[in-house]
C-alpha cells in the first residue's frame, strides 16, 4: 500500500480551534497505517478549521471543521482513501468557494506547502524568483520591482521600488534590509499566516532585495506575541540555509547574504519603522525625527531598507513572472494584489487575496456571508484601529489606496472589521483615543498629551456635559493630533475618531439622521 499524506495546520488560528489535538488523534488512530501527517499553513478559511486534507490523485480533498473526536468516524467513512461519503467533507479544495474565487500571487503556496521545506517550495515555484535574480544587474531587479507598481504593504503604500533605488544609491559602509513583521493592528493576521505557513517566500523576498540594493545582512524583527512564527522562521531559516541560499556564496554566486530574526516586546509604536529601527538597536523604542529617512540614515545610521512582510513576500513573484504579469493586477496607481483580512462580527472570518478593484461590499458578503450574529451589518473599520469607520454609503468604494482617501479612510494593511446594529461608535471612538494614548512611544505631546485629554473629552460627551462644546473641542483637538504628531500614531488617530463622529452622530448625543443611524432592534 502506497503511503497516504494528509495536511493538517500548524497556523496559529487552526492550533487555537484545536489542530494540534486533532494531528496528534489522527497520529494516535493511523499508527500502524502508511500515514504521513504533514503540518501545513492555514488557506485561511477559518470557519472551515481545523481543515484536514488528504492527497489523491494529484488532488487534495478536504474534510471540516474537524474535531478530535471525528477522526475515528472519519476513518470508518474512508477518509484515507479521499472518500466523499462524509458529512464533514468539503470536496477538492481549490473548488471551495470561498477559496476558488480569489486571486492568490503572494498567498499562492499559503496551506499548499510543508513550511519548513526547502524541496516543497521548490516544487511550487520556490525560489525561481532569487534563481532569476542572482542573474540580473542591481539596478535591473530595482528597475523590475519599479515597473510592477509593487507599494508598501505596511499600510503607507510608498513605492517599493523607489525605496529600493534610494538605498541602492546610498552611500555606506554597509547596508540593511529589515523587514517589519511587528503586525499589530487590529483585525490583522496576514503577516503571521504567511510566516506560519510560507516563510521561505519571505526568506527570499528578503534576499532578492539584498541583491538589490547591496545588502549583505538583514533582520527580521517579529513580535513576541507570535511564539509559533517565531519557530518556524527559524526552522525555514535554518534549511534555507543548509540548501545554500543563504551565507556565502549563494547558489555559487559571489554574492552572500545573512539573515536573524529578532524579537521585539510587541510595542505597538514598534510598528513604525523608526521606532522598529531604535528597538532593533536595543534602544527604547521611540520614534525618530525624519529626515533622514531609514532609506539614508537607518540601521545604525546605514542606508535600510524597512518593508514589511507581505511587500517582501511579494517580491520573489514579481521576479519569477516579471514585472507586467504583477502589474496587470489592479486598478491606477494601486497595482498587484492585498491580502484582505475578515474578522470582527463576520460569518465567514478568513483571508481573502483579490486584485485591487474589488468592494468593501463583496468582501463583507460575497466572501464574508455578512455578520455572525445575523444582525444588520452598521459599520467596518478598515486599515486597523487607526482606520476610518465606514456606513454602508461608503461600502461600494472600489478598495484602492486613492479611492479609499478621497472619502477619509485608507486600505492600510487591509485589515477589515465589522459590527453590526448594536455597536456604540461614541464607544468605538473613545477606544481609538485610549489606545493610542497607551501605545504612545510619549516622545510628542499632540500624541501623548492629546490622547489623554480626548478620552477624557469623549466621556464628557457621554455624561452629557456641555455636549455641543466639548464636540467642537474634540474636533479641535483632532486637528492639533493630525497636524502636530510626529508619527502615524497620533497623526492617524483622529481618522475613527472623526469618522465615527461624522457617519454616527447619533451615538454622540447629536439630534437628526446620519449615513450610518442604527436600524430598529
Amino acid at each position: 500500500m502506497s503511503r497516504i499524506t494528509v495536511y493538517v495546520p500548524c497556523d496559529t488560528s487552526a492550533v487555537s480551534l484545536g489542530a494540534d489535538r486533532v494531528a496528534e488523534r489522527l497520529a494516535r488512530e493511523c499508527r500502524d497505517q502508511p500515514v504521513d501527517i504533514v503540518r501545513n499553513g492555514s488557506r485561511g478559511a477559518f470557519w472551515l478549521e481545523p481543515l484536514l486534507e488528504v492527497e489523491a490523485g494529484g488532488q487534495r480533498i478536504a474534510y471540516g471543521p474537524v474535531r478530535p473526536d471525528d477522526i475515528p468516524r472519519l476513518l470508518e467513512e474512508g477518509m484515507l482513501s479521499a472518500s466523499t461519503r462524509s458529512a464533514l467533507c468539503l470536496g477538492v479544495v481549490d473548488e471551495i468557494p470561498f477559496l476558488k474565487q480569489q486571486q492568490r500571487l503572494t498567498f499562492a503556496r499559503q496551506g499548499v506547502v510543508d513550511p519548513v521545506s526547502v524541496a516543497s517550495y521548490r516544487a511550487h515555484g520556490g525560489f525561481a524568483g532569487l534563481e532569476r535574480a542572482l542573474g540580473m544587474s542591481p539596478r535591473d531587479i530595482v528597475d523590475e520591482v519599479t515597473e510592477s507598481g509593487l507599494r508598501g504593504r505596511g499600510g503607507a503604500a510608498f513605492p517599493t521600488g523607489i525605496k529600493w533605488q534610494t538605498v541602492l544609491n546610498a552611500p555606506g559602509e554597509r547596508k540593511y534590509i529589515v523587514c517589519n513583521a511587528d503586525e499589530g493592528d487590529s483585525g490583522t493576521f496576514a503577516d503571521r499566516m504567511l510566516m506560519e505557513g510560507d516563510p521561505m517566500s519571505l526568506i527570499e523576498g528578503m534576499i532578492i532585495a539584498g541583491l538589490a540594493v547591496g545588502a549583505t545582512r538583514g533582520y527580521i524583527y517579529l513580535r513576541e506575541e507570535y511564539p509559533r512564527a517565531g519557530r518556524m522562521l527559524q526552522q525555514a531559516i535554518a534549511a534555507v540555509r543548509e540548501a545554500g541560499y543563504l551565507g556565502e556564496r549563494i547558489c555559487g554566486s559571489a554574492h552572500c547574504f545573512e539573515l536573524e530574526l529578532r524579537l521585539g516586546a510587541g510595542a505597538y509604536i514598534c510598528g513604525e519603522e523608526t521606532s522598529l529601527l531604535e528597538s532593533l538597536e536595543g534602544k527604547r523604542g521611540v520614534v525618530r525625527a525624519k529626515p533622514p529617512l531609514p532609506a539614508i540614515a537607518g540601521l545604525f545610521g546605514q542606508p535600510t531598507v524597512v518593508n514589511n512582510v507581505i511587500s517582501l513576500a511579494t517580491v520573489p513573484v514579481i521576479l519569477a513572472r516579471g514585472a507586467p504579469f504583477y502589474r496587470d493586477f489592479g486598478m491606477g496607481r494601486s497595482r498587484g494584489t492585498l491580502a484582505f483580512q475578515l474578522a470582527g462580527n463576520i460569518a465567514r472570518a478568513g483571508l481573502v487575496e483579490l486584485a485591487f478593484g474589488s468592494t468593501l461590499r463583496e468582501l463583507l458578503f460575497d466572501f464574508g456571508g455578512g455578520t455572525r450574529s445575523g444582525r444588520p451589518m452598521r459599520a467596518v473599520q478598515v486599515g486597523g484601529p487607526l482606520g476610518a469607520y465606514l456606513p454602508e454609503a461608503h461600502w461600494d468604494t472600489p478598495m484602492d489606496y486613492e479611492a479609499f482617501a478621497a472619502v477619509g479612510a485608507m486600505v492600510g494593511h487591509g485589515g477589515i472589521v465589522a459590527f453590526d446594529d448594536t455597536v456604540n461608535m461614541r464607544e468605538q471612538a473613545r477606544f481609538a483615543m485610549a489606545f493610542c494614548a497607551e501605545e504612545s512611544c510619549g516622545k510628542c505631546t499632540p500624541c501623548r498629551i492629546g490622547s489623554t485629554r480626548g478620552v477624557e473629552v469623549i466621556d464628557r460627551i457621554a455624561a452629557g456635559s456641555d455636549v455641543d462644546a466639548n464636540l467642537v473641542l474634540l474636533q479641535e483637538l483632532c486637528e492639533a493630533m493630525t497636524d502636530g504628531s510626529l508619527c502615524a500614531l497620533g497623526g492617524m488617530t483622529p481618522y475613527p475618531v472623526l469618522s465615527a463622529l461624522g457617519h454616527f452622530a447619533e451615538d454622540f448625543g447629536v439630534r437628526g439622521e446620519s449615513s450610518g443611524s442604527r436600524e430598529s432592534a
